[in-house]
């Protein structure tokens, strides 16, 4: 059942993630509460699975034409020189306070998709 747990869970987020909305805002959540894994591992396995969904993404949108190339370069550094800042300072946190945090910023993501969805009606 574990295994199937796994692949149901990537998935979801492989189709979340293709779909350019972020798979790992559902497969961090999925694996803690379901499977009960540690916040750290989470986010581990997120990064790596996310790795490969980007590539095929990336290929994807970009045969299709989708690919804006202006200011690329910026938004790549400023997304390593970030991404590692980022892994430094989870190592210093604890899991608990790193699933709070997680957890804060999905209610806030949801109340400003919301508040966004009732605007444009």
């Amino acid at each position: 059942m574990t295994i199937f747990l796994y692949i149901l869970f990537g998935a979801i987020a492989g189709i979340f993630g293709g779909l350019g909305m972020g798979g790992g805002t559902l497969l961090i959540p999925l694996l803690t509460i379901f499977l009960g894994l540690d916040q750290k591992l989470c986010q581990g396995i997120n990064l790596i699975s996310f790795l490969v969904m980007a590539i095929f993404s990336l290929l994807i949108h970009s045969h299709n034409g989708l690919i804006e190339t202006k200011n690329i370069y910026i938004v790549i550094l400023s997304g390593l020189v970030f991404s590692v800042l980022g892994a430094v300072l989870a190592n210093y946190i604890p899991s608990k306070a790193l699933r709070m945090a997680f957890g804060v910023f999905l209610c806030l993501l949801s109340i400003f998709e919301l508040a966004k969805a009732f605007k444009k009606n």
